[in-house]
């Protein structure tokens, strides 16, 4: 080997490792708390872009490691539930604790499970949606 070659060699930059391993939850909140092959604390937890998401004590969630080492980690997901029947690609299903979910449909249907509560207005059609107030006050 020339002395070219191996200074080309030696120059090269470490590509960083990246693995994962599955763990389960034992801390949640701001101090999330993960054992894989060891407790480990402080995680941060990514998820999609505009999704929010706190494991639940003793989930099994998704760590990846990486840096030199494998001391960068951090909790990316957790492990999912069955698919609703009948689900099919392509669909979204998100879902919590209590029976509450919001499953968006490829045939453009929108259904929520759950108590409903809207904060700021409702539109119906484009038009903003006024409750009837038909009968109100009369005795029954």
């Amino acid at each position: 080997m020339s002395e070219t070659m191996w200074l080309a060699q030696k120059m090269k930059p470490a590509v960083p490792e990246a693995e994962a391993d599955q763990g389960v939850s034992t801390i949640v909140g701001d101090e999330m708390g993960v054992v894989t092959r060891g407790e480990v604390r402080r995680l941060p937890v990514y998820g999609p872009g505009g999704y929010v998401w706190l494991p639940e004590s003793g989930a099994s969630v998704l760590v990846i490691k990486g840096g030199p080492g494998g001391e960068e980690q951090c909790v990316c997901g957790g492990q999912q539930a069955a698919a609703p029947k009948g689900m099919q690609p392509g669909e979204v299903y998100l879902h919590a604790p209590g029976g509450v979910s919001v499953y968006l449909k490829r045939d453009g249907t929108l259904e929520l499970r759950g108590r409903v509560d809207i904060r700021g207005s409702l539109s119906v059609n484009g038009e903003s949606y006024k409750p009837c107030t038909c009968g109100e006050g009369e005795a029954l």
